[in-house]
């Protein structure tokens, strides 16, 4: 249809650069790599202030949101009602964010802070071992997901209530940027948002590929090789394509809701067949150190010290969750029709957050259990092997555990999807002309984009290139700083004209919402 054709001005761009800078940056990935590496630790040295001081202040601005009068605004008109059940809408708004990154971290990260602590901590100590689980807990939490919900409410008021048709992050700024929107700068927002998923996707990937290569390898009786990653790769492929083909609601929909029960399920098992009682009180104690050192976690920089903790996890955290935040608060804005303003920010944090502390709380409390309290060492083995070697230690360490490898391979392969067939999904949105309440993008448009993500993981795995790809896509976190400013400004603007107007909907205003 017309309305689904794709935005040219949009699309062949973005394939450009997709292509031309991979080609590039794996051509000359040995002098590219230590390029932008050290490019990428000046601007988490010299920025370290500003992504602090911009995530703090996105806390503060959706506390705003949800407590003000400006909450109870309707995304939509006053007879619509939401899409999706709390349940599946909370899991496509976790699942599509995190991927198998929470896998990963939740049990990696803490051995990380046990042996190199923050605030001039004594690694190996006791004082360390009680900030190793908080600091997971704080970088997964709820200043994370500050990050997601602000582009998310953006769009979200942008797409239902001012009625612009178009699911783009150029769009969200159009209070601000004005005609512009539909020009050269605008354009280059959305070009920049869609490099910024690649990168994005391709640091899940990177994670992913070898931790479930490990796991499945430990399985089989094989050691992980590279042929082993491409069949992985393969697989989500087929998973994912068919989700996004599918589309949002016999799809994407239904991947993340077994998603969800398999997360709960394992976690549950770890909490019941292991030191039940050790996990459950850790918890407790490394949630009331987070909540505790909340102020200070958030815009500690060390520049006296200068041992680097912050710039090294904190800032590059938030880079990382800025550069990707343009997608998801694009997905979350377009699952969220029907909510208020006040539920879509406080769900966002609430149900990301919970999401996140439950898997810190569990599985970072089980590995950290097997290195304070077991001869199983996993700090040596994190130094000498790696994180998925880590992995397949923790998972051999649990009853039953031929069993729960494969589940947790299997929850592994849907984990990743949900987050790319969410990806499909919003790339080819961005690239779609106009798009409307009820409108999906094309089906061919989506299982394109898949193809293309797909083409991409692979040959950046025979080559070697992914790790430069996916550090290169953090450094568009510094325009997306200014995309941030825009953004509010731009909701402010809004919310100020369409009071004034009386042209918002909220549950009381039966009156449309319009330009």
């Amino acid at each position: 249809m017309q309305k689904n054709k794709i935005d040219h001005s949009v699309f062949w761009p973005s394939i450009t650069l997709i292509v031309v800078a991979t080609v590039l940056l794996v051509v000359f990935r040995d002098t590219a790599g230590p390029v932008v590496s050290n490019i990428m630790t000046g601007i988490t040295f010299r920025l370290d202030w500003a992504f602090e001081f911009l995530t703090i202040g996105l806390f503060i601005i959706l506390l705003w949101l949800i407590f003000g009068r400006y909450g109870k605004i309707k995304l939509g008109n006053a007879e619509d009602q939401p899409e999706f059940s709390r349940f599946s809408w909370g899991g496509m708004l976790f699942c599509a964010s995190m991927g198998t990154s929470i896998m990963f971290w939740s049990i990696v990260e803490p051995l990380y802070y046990y042996t190199g602590p923050p605030f001039g901590i004594e690694g190996k100590s006791t004082k360390s071992a009680e900030f190793a689980v908080s600091y997971g807990l704080f970088h997964w939490g709820i200043s994370a997901w500050a990050l997601y919900a602000l582009p998310a409410v953006v769009m979200a008021y942008s797409f239902f209530v001012r009625k612009n048709h178009s699911l783009k992050i150029s769009a969200a700024c159009r209070g601000v940027l004005g005609k512009h929107t539909d020009g050269f700068l605008g354009k280059a927002i959305d070009v920049l948002v869609i490099w910024s998923m690649i990168g994005g996707l391709g640091t899940s990937l990177g994670l992913g590929v070898p931790m479930v290569a490990a796991v499945l390898g430990n399985l089989l009786g094989i050691e992980p090789s590279l042929w082993l990653n491409i069949v992985i790769i393969i697989i989500w492929t087929f998973i994912f394509s068919s989700s996004a083909y599918l589309g949002l609601y016999k799809g994407i929909r239904k991947l993340s809701d077994w998603n969800v029960y398999m997360a709960l399920g394992i976690a549950l098992f770890v909490i019941i067949v292991g030191p039940t009682l050790f996990i459950l009180s850790y918890f407790t104690n490394s949630f009331g150190l987070m909540l505790d050192n909340f102020m200070k976690m958030s815009l500690y920089t060390d520049p006296i010290r200068k041992g680097g903790f912050p710039q090294a996890w904190t800032v590059f955290y938030w880079a990382w969750f800025a550069a990707t935040a343009p997608f998801i608060g694009i997905f979350v804005a377009r699952i969220s029709k029907g909510r208020s303003m006040r539920e879509l920010v406080s769900n966002v944090l609430l149900w990301g957050s919970a999401g996140s502390w439950l898997y810190f709380g569990v599985f970072g409390g089980y590995a950290m259990d097997l290195e304070l309290n077991t001869p199983l060492d996993l700090t040596s083995i994190l130094n000498e092997q790696g994180g998925p070697a880590v992995i397949v230690e923790v998972l051999n360490s649990l009853p039953l555990s031929v069993v729960v490898s494969i589940f947790f391979v299997i929850l592994g392969f849907i984990f990743l999807a949900t987050s790319l067939d969410s990806a499909s999904y919003v790339i080819a949105s961005v690239a779609t002309k106009e798009l409307h309440d009820q409108d999906e993008p094309a089906r061919w448009h989506r299982l394109l984009w898949g193809i293309i993500l797909s083409a991409l993981a692979i040959s950046l795995t025979i080559v070697g290139g992914l790790d430069v790809v996916q550090t290169s896509s953090v450094l568009v976190s510094v325009p997306v700083l200014i995309m941030y400013a825009l953004m509010t400004m731009s909701l402010v603007k809004w919310l100020k004209e369409d009071e004034s107007m009386h042209i918002y909907v909220n549950t009381k205003n039966v009156q449309k919402g319009s330009e």
